[in-house]
């Protein structure tokens, strides 16, 4: 699938989740959700093709940079049980340095010792129903599914020499969310969407706290990790992502 199909493709999963959000939106609680912050890569670890390339390291044997993030999500909830969310979460992370072995990489061989450039981008687009369950004291929490399209691509360049791989797929995920009420104002939060089969794995997890000014405005501060990946023999590529994050809910 080339750039083009995949920008469409995402384009009309988005235009359709916000549709259907907004159609029930005039009789729930709509919410726009924006987060920033830095993101720091731990370990991004790949092989591809994944039975016969090199492993290397983007974030070792290369050095990756940190870098802002931003994310947004739109969300409203039907009766204060239902919740449906949309998300948007584009991440592109560049490495550069040289590696003291060949590396083959996408059926291109980069010599020792070649200064290379790689990029690895991992952007998602995520519906998610989940199900808010009665609360119990201080106690709320919920339970649901989330259908996620993950655009992800692995570039490697240097030495005149480039070679790309890139997947567009779908991935089921399971969402929860759960939160803590220390007063009216203060909360703690954990939320996130997790699923692993014998095919990879994936977590993208929140622990934040939450502070509202106002009933209609909620802001958050918190840590997330999103990590994962797949072995196949195409693709072998395994990693952890740091983020420290701040963010703002706007009830509409």
């Amino acid at each position: 699938m080339s750039r083009r199909d995949r920008v469409a493709s995402a384009a009309t999963f988005l235009a359709v989740g916000i549709m259907l959000i907004a159609a029930g939106a005039s009789n729930g609680q709509l919410r726009v959700d924006l987060e920033t912050g830095g993101v720091f890569p731990g370990y991004n670890d790949v092989r591809i093709p994944g039975d016969t390339g090199t492993k290397f390291s983007l974030s070792e044997d290369l050095d990756a940079e940190s870098k802002v993030f931003w994310r947004a999500r739109m969300e409203y909830t039907l009766g204060g049980r239902h919740t449906f969310s949309l998300l948007y979460a584009p991440l592109t992370i560049e490495a550069s340095g040289s590696v003291d072995k060949p590396i083959v990489f996408e059926g291109v061989e980069f010599p020792a010792g070649t200064d290379l450039d790689g990029e690895y981008t991992f952007n998602s687009y995520r519906l998610t129903y989940r199900y808010e369950f009665a609360p119990r004291g201080r106690l709320s929490y919920g339970i649901g599914f989330t259908g996620k399209i993950r655009d992800a691509a692995v570039t490697l360049k240097g030495g005149g020499l480039s070679s790309e791989k890139t997947n567009v797929g779908f991935v089921p995920l399971v969402n929860f969310r759960m939160s803590w009420a220390f007063s009216d104002r203060l909360s703690a939060l954990l939320q996130g969407d997790a699923l692993a089969a014998p095919q990879g794995r994936a977590e993208d997890v929140t622990l934040a706290l939450l502070y509202s000014p106002s009933d209609r405005v909620q802001v958050r501060l918190g840590y997330r990790f999103l990590e994962g990946g797949a072995d196949n023999d195409e693709v072998y590529n395994f990693a952890l992502l740091n983020y420290a994050s701040i963010g703002v809910s706007v009830s509409l």
